[in-house]
C-alpha cells in the first residue's frame, strides 16, 4: 500500500555494454520491463542510425509473416494460442529464422501460384464443357428448323444477292459475364449494323476466379456472321468485353469427341487440384502451429534494435552507452539483468550501471497491479501525478463508489451492477484470453473492480435508504418507538426512514428531499476538508513547510469556520429538536446559517416567529472574522515569506577574503556558488519565480480557492439531486408499468403481468442500471477531479513508459 501513496523514486542510469553483448542484454531488459530509455541521438535521421540495416531486416521478416499469415486466413487454418511466451533470438538464431521463413514464402508462394494456374485451367476447361454442351442445343434446334435458312442472307436488300453466293455463316462461341451481356449484344449490333446473329444462355451454377476464389456468374454465347472482316470485329468486341473463345467444330460427331475428352481432363484436373489443396493444407497447418511464435520473435527483435537506435557509441567505438530512468527498487533487477545479458553471449567484459545525478523531473511511475490499475487510470485521465506528489488513486478507492453508491442507492439496480461486475472478475482469466476489438466491452472489462465495488457500495446505501426497485422493505425490523397512534403518524410530517413510517407515509419525498440534501452537504465538506488535509503530505514531503502555516492553515480554519459549522448545525438541529419538545420548532438550518453569518442573531434569536436555539452569537461572529481574516494570510503570507527568504540569500557577505575581487576572482566564485541539484518538487515549487509571477500566482489560487469553497460546496448537491431523481424514476416506471400487470387477476392478468414484467426489466437494465449508472459515475468521477483532487494536486508529471516486451505486444494486437 506503501506504494501507491506516491509515486516511487526514480533514477537516471547511465548504461556501459559492449558491442557483442548489447543484444542480449537490451533483449534482457526488455523481459524485466524496469527502464525508460532515453533518446542519445536526437538529432540523427532515423534512416542514418547504426541498427538502420536490422530494422529493414525485421521489417521484410514482418512483411513475410504478415503474408504467410494472410494465406492462413484465407484457407481458414487455426491458429493456436501461444502459451509460453518465447524469448527473443540470440543472432545465430535470427538467421536461422530468418532463412526459415524466406523457404516457407516461397513454398507458399509456388503452391499458391501452381493453384491459380491450375484453377484457371479447370475454369477454361469448364466453360469448353459447357460452351459445347450449349451449342450443341442451338445447332440441334437449327436442324430442326432446316439449315436452308442459314444460308439466307441477313444483311440489307441492296448487298444481299452478292452475299448470298458466299457459301454458309460462320460462328464464334465462348463466355461472357452476365452483367456485361446487355452491353455485348448492344455492341455487336452497332458494329455489324444489325448483321450477326447471337444465341446465348446463362450457366445455372457460378464458376470461381481463381485469382480471388469469389463466385463469378457467366453466360454461354454464339454469335453467326458472314465475312472475315466481321469476325475481326466481333473478335475486338469480346476482346474488350473480356469475353474467353473457345474453339466449337461445325460437326456434330467432333463437338460430341471433343466433350468426352474435355470431361475426362476436367476428372484428372479435379483430382490434381485436390491433392494440390492437400498439401498445401498440409503445409499451412504446419506453419500455423510455429506462426505466433515467430510473429513474437521477430516483434522482441524489431523493439531490441530500435532501442538499440537510442544508445551512443563512446569515442573508442567499442562501448555503446545508454541513459535510463530505472526505479530504485528496480535497480537490483535492472543489475541481474545486464548480467545474464553478458553471460548469455559468453562476453568476457561485464556491463555495468552506473547512477548519475540530473536537475531534470524525472517521470512518474506509479506501481498498480489488476485490482488498483483501474482506479489509477481515472487518476491519470486528469493529469499524470507530478514527480513523487500524493497519488489520490488509494482514496479513490474507498470514497469513489462511495459517493457514486449515494446517488445510485437502490438494493436491487445495485445488485444487478454488482452481479455484472462479479461475473467479470469471476472470468476476467477466459474474457482476457477473447481479446475483443468492441471499444464499448473493453472499457467496461478494464472497469470491472470499479463495477463490483459500485455495485456494493450501493447495495449499502440501498439499504440505508430502504429502497429496493424503489419499493421500502421491513427487512431488519423496527427500533423506533412510536408514541402516537396510526392516524397521527400518517398525518404528521415528522417522521424518519424507519419501515413503519415509510409504508403509509405520502410526504416521504419531502422528508427525502431534506434529508438527502443534509447528507450531501456533510459527505461534501468532509470530503473537500480531506482533500485540503491531503496538502500538508505534499507541503511536508518537498520541504515546503511554511506553507504549512501561511496556506494550509487559513484554508481549513476558512472551510471550517464558514462550513464545517453548518455541518455541526445539522447535527445540532437532529439531536436538540425533537417531537417531544415544547416551546421549540426546528427551522432551516440553511436560513439559521445565512442569518449567522449576517450577525444578526444572539443566544436566543426569533427567526420568522419561530424560538431558535443555539450556540451563542459572539462565538459565531467571532467565527465569520476569524474565516474572513484567513483570506488576506492566504493572499500576502507566502509571498511575503518567500520575499524575505530570498532578501536573506542575497544579503549573505561573501566568504571570499580577498581585497583584490577582480573579473578572475568573481567568475571561479560564481563558479563555486552554483546551487547544487534540488530534488523535484512536484509541481508545488515557485520559489525561483519572480516576485510579481508569485503574487499573481498566490492571487489566482487565493480567489480560486475562496470563490471554489462556495461553489464546491453546492456542487456536492448533485449527491442529493441524482439520488432523489433515480428514486423517483424507479418508482414512476413501478406504478406506470409494472402495476399494470397487477390489477387484473384472472387469466388476462397473467398476460398483462408478463409483458409488463418485460418492459419494466428492459427500461430498469436500460434506464435505471446503465443510464442512470452512467450519469452517477460521471457525477463521481467530477467530484473527484473538480472538488477533491483540485485542493492539493498538480498532476503536472509525465508516465514512466519502460522498455517492456509485454507492453509492446499489448499494444501492437491493440492496433
Amino acid at each position: 500500500m506503501g506504494a501507491m501513496f506516491r509515486s516511487e523514486e526514480m533514477a537516471l542510469c547511465q548504461l556501459f555494454i559492449q558491442p557483442e553483448a548489447a543484444y542480449t542484454s537490451v533483449s534482457e531488459l526488455g523481459e524485466a520491463g524496469s527502464v525508460q530509455f532515453r533518446d542519445l541521438n536526437p538529432d540523427v535521421n532515423a534512416f542514418q542510425r547504426k541498427f538502420v540495416n536490422e530494422v529493414r531486416r525485421c521489417d521484410e521478416m514482418e512483411r513475410k509473416l504478415r503474408y504467410i499469415e494472410a494465406e492462413v486466413h484465407k484457407d481458414k487454418v487455426n491458429v493456436p494460442a501461444v502459451k509460453d511466451m518465447p524469448r527473443a533470438p540470440n543472432p545465430r538464431e535470427i538467421i536461422d529464422l530468418e532463412a526459415h521463413l524466406e523457404k516457407t514464402e516461397n513454398e507458399i508462394l509456388e503452391l499458391s501460384h501452381n493453384a491459380v494456374n491450375l484453377k484457371q485451367n479447370y475454369l477454361e476447361l469448364t466453360e469448353l464443357k459447357h460452351v459445347l454442351e450449349k451449342t450443341e442445343a442451338f445447332f440441334a434446334a437449327q436442324e430442326e428448323i432446316g439449315m436452308d435458312s442459314l444460308n439466307k442472307s441477313i444483311i440489307s436488300d441492296e448487298a444481299g444477292q452478292q452475299v448470298a453466293t458466299r457459301g454458309r455463316l460462320g460462328f464464334v462461341a465462348g463466355v461472357v459475364q452476365r452483367e456485361r451481356v446487355p452491353a455485348f449484344e448492344r455492341m455487336l449490333w452497332r458494329i455489324s449494323r444489325g448483321n450477326v446473329f447471337l444465341k446465348r444462355a446463362e450457366l445455372d451454377k457460378p464458376l470461381e476466379d481463381p485469382n480471388t476464389g469469389n463466385e463469378i456468374y457467366k453466360t454461354v454465347f454464339v454469335a453467326f456472321f458472314q465475312g472475315e472482316q466481321l469476325k475481326s470485329r466481333i473478335k475486338k468486341v469480346c476482346t474488350g468485353f473480356h469475353a474467353s473463345l473457345y474453339p466449337c467444330p461445325p460437326s456434330n460427331t467432333e463437338r460430341l469427341d471433343m466433350v468426352k475428352g474435355v470431361r475426362t481432363r476436367l476428372e484428372d484436373l479435379n483430382m490434381v487440384l485436390n491433392q494440390t489443396q492437400d498439401h498445401r493444407q498440409r503445409v499451412l497447418v504446419s506453419v500455423a502451429k510455429e506462426l505466433g511464435s515467430w510473429s513474437i520473435m521477430v516483434r522482441k527483435m524489431k523493439a531490441i534494435y530500435h532501442t538499440l537506435n537510442l544508445f551512443n557509441m563512446d569515442v573508442t567505438n567499442k562501448c555503446l552507452i545508454g541513459e535510463c530512468w530505472v526505479p530504485t527498487a528496480d535497480l537490483p533487477n535492472v543489475q541481474k539483468a545486464l548480467v545474464d545479458g553478458s553471460n548469455a553471449c559468453g562476453s568476457s567484459i561485464p556491463s555495468f550501471l552506473n547512477s548519475i545525478e540530473t536537475d531534470e523531473v524525472p517521470p512518474t511511475f506509479n506501481r498498480t497491479n489488476k485490482f488498483t490499475r483501474g482506479f489509477q487510470t481515472l487518476i491519470d485521465a486528469y493529469g499524470v501525478a507530478s514527480y513523487r506528489e500524493c497519488n489520490p488513486a488509494l482514496y479513490t478507492i474507498i470514497t469513489f463508489p462511495f459517493l457514486f453508491a449515494v446517488m445510485f442507492g437502490d438494493f436491487g439496480h445495485s445488485l444487478i451492477m454488482a452481479v455484472f461486475g462479479l461475473w467479470m472478475v469471476v472470468k476476467e482469466a477466459s474474457l482476457a484470453a477473447k481479446k475483443s476489438n468492441n471499444e464499448i466491452w473493453n472499457i467496461f472489462f478494464a472497469g470491472r473492480y470499479i463495477i463490483l465495488l459500485m455495485g456494493c457500495f450501493s447495495m449499502y446505501t440501498g439499504l440505508v435508504y430502504n429502497d429496493i426497485f424503489s419499493k421500502s422493505m421491513n427487512i431488519f425490523g423496527s427500533a423506533w418507538f412510536n408514541p402516537y397512534d396510526n392516524e397521527t403518524l400518517e398525518r404528521n410530517e415528522a417522521f424518519t426512514l424507519d419501515p413503519k413510517a415509510s409504508y403509509t407515509a405520502e410526504n416521504k419525498i419531502i422528508f427525502l428531499n431534506s434529508y438527502k440534501m443534509k447528507l450531501s452537504i456533510i459527505f461534501g465538506v468532509i470530503h473537500m476538508m480531506f482533500g485540503v488535509c491531503m496538502s500538508v503530505v505534499n507541503y511536508n514531503f518537498f520541504k515546503h513547510r511554511y506553507s504549512i502555516f501561511l496556506e494550509f492553515l487559513p484554508q481549513i480554519i476558512f472551510l471550517f469556520l464558514l462550513f464545517a459549522y453548518m455541518v455541526f448545525m445539522m447535527f445540532y438541529k437532529w439531536v436538540a429538536y425533537s417531537t417531544l419538545a415544547t416551546g421549540l420548532c426546528a427551522v432551516s438550518v440553511d436560513s439559521v446559517h445565512q442569518h449567522d453569518v449576517v450577525l444578526e442573531y444572539g443566544t436566543r434569536g426569533r427567526l420568522q416567529g419561530v424560538h431558535v436555539r443555539g450556540p451563542g452569537g459572539r462565538y459565531k461572529r467571532a467565527f465569520v472574522l476569524v474565516a474572513l481574516c484567513c483570506i488576506p494570510v492566504m493572499l500576502l503570507g507566502k509571498p511575503l515569506y518567500l520575499l524575505c527568504a530570498a532578501k536573506k540569500k542575497y544579503d549573505k557577505p561573501q566568504s571570499n577574503g580577498s581585497v583584490n575581487q577582480g573579473i578572475e576572482m568573481q567568475e571561479q566564485t560564481d563558479i563555486e556558488q552554483q546551487p547544487a541539484p534540488k530534488p523535484a518538487s512536484g509541481g508545488h515549487d515557485h520559489d525561483d519565480e519572480p516576485f510579481s509571477e508569485i503574487m499573481i500566482h498566490q492571487g489566482i489560487h487565493t480567489i480560486e480557492y475562496v470563490l471554489s469553497t462556495i461553489s464546491h460546496t453546492a456542487s456536492y448537491l448533485r449527491l442529493w439531486a441524482l439520488s432523489l431523481a433515480h428514486a423517483e424514476l424507479s418508482e414512476v416506471l413501478w406504478n406506470m408499468v409494472f402495476q399494470l400487470g397487477l390489477k387484473d387477476h384472472n387469466w388476462v392478468g397473467g398476460i398483462k403481468l408478463y409483458v409488463a414484467f418485460m418492459v419494466w426489466s428492459l427500461f430498469t437494465l436500460v434506464f435505471l442500471v446503465m443510464m442512470e449508472g452512467l450519469s452517477a459515475f460521471l457525477h463521481t468521477l467530477r467530484l473527484h477531479w473538480v472538488e477533491f483532487m483540485s485542493k492539493f494536486y498538480a498532476g503536472l508529471g509525465y508516465i514512466f513508459q519502460p522498455f517492456c516486451f509485454k507492453t509492446i505486444l499489448e499494444q501492437e494486437d491493440e492496433d
